[in-house]
């Protein structure tokens, strides 16, 4: 971990734990209290949480951690059918994090890429999930099948990650930094939001050997494997059992595009919601407005909660 990303979690304990066979997870983790995974999205990684960790981090134990193929993760190369970067083998990945690290049930707020691999978790997981909040997504089957000229036009990195290997991963690799200047910087708030700190531990990660094709895998297996995925689950009639928050940004393409607490009530049984006054990147631009939402939200639990999130025999 890098000085920036330790100016950025003062007081946190940097962890990278063995979830797999050679696939390893790094986190942060810092606070106590009832446990609270957060997961990052796309190009990013856990610094994104900065401003809100800290805060989150007097009520909760908060564990902050890069998803795989992302940030100081580990990058497997892809198979064949992309399925080792399928949503339920990376949100295997977190359970077993959380396991390893003591908790056997926990909270989970997570963003944009995260909250894709959420939406997983705590399908394939219920027992794991106490609360869940995603942050500015639809589920991704809705918006795949719904995809409109305006969704595209705004999206255009879902169809350019999806493409053959090596071509995306060539051009990303090239000028790993400009990427994240131009994918991050063209949305509604530009590069204002982002603390330069921040802003440096993304562009570093990405430069890292593998980030590329890893974040290209994540959306392949976005494309295919994940909807196959998606689409047994509303075969079957699963929903969510977790109460589920679902906040988006009103500045946003989500926002535009989609009525996310419609298609969220389609998947999941409790379900709330509401736009905030900012664009995608919630927890860096709006973090006062996201912890207003979600604290309230965390607190409604059962009572005597232990440290592993489970009730006390």
């Amino acid at each position: 971990m890098t000085t920036s990303t330790l100016a950025l979690y003062p007081g946190f304990e940097h962890r990278s734990v063995e979830v797999d066979d050679g696939i390893r997870i790094a986190a942060v983790v810092g606070g106590s209290g009832p446990p609270l995974l957060l997961l990052h999205g796309h190009p990013q990684t856990r610094a994104i949480w900065h401003r809100v960790a800290p805060v989150l981090a007097l009520h909760h134990t908060v564990v902050a951690a890069d998803l795989r193929g992302y940030g100081d993760s580990s990058k497997p190369a892809g198979a064949p059918d992309h399925g080792n970067y399928a949503k339920r083998v990376m949100a295997q990945d977190q359970v077993t994090l959380m396991q390893r690290l003591g908790f056997d049930r926990f909270d989970l707020l997570a963003h944009d890429r995260g909250a894709r691999v959420a939406h997983r978790l705590a399908m394939d997981h219920p027992d794991a999930v106490a609360r869940l909040v995603l942050l500015d997504i639809a589920p991704t089957l809705a918006m795949y099948e719904q995809t409109t000229e305006a969704f595209a036009r705004a999206y255009w990195h879902w169809f350019f990650l999806i493409q053959p290997a090596p071509l995306p991963e060539r051009l990303i690799e090239a000028d790993p930094a400009a990427y994240i200047r131009d994918v991050m910087g063209r949305r509604s708030a530009g590069l204002a939001p982002f603390d330069p700190r921040a802003l440096a531990e993304y562009q570093r990660c990405i430069a890292l050997p593998g980030a590329a094709h890893g974040l290209c895998e994540d959306y392949r297996a976005a494309a295919g494997v994940d909807l196959g995925h998606d689409r047994a689950d509303r075969d079957a009639g699963r929903q969510l059992q977790p109460p589920l928050l679902v906040l988006w940004g009103r500045e946003g393409v989500v926002h535009r595009c989609f009525q996310p607490l419609d298609e969220w009530r389609r998947v999941a049984r409790d379900v709330e919601g509401e736009a905030l006054p900012c664009g995608h990147y919630i927890a860096e631009e709006a973090p006062d407005a996201l912890l207003a939402k979600v604290t309230p939200f965390l607190a409604r639990r059962a009572p005597g909660l232990s440290r592993n999130g489970c009730a006390p025999a």
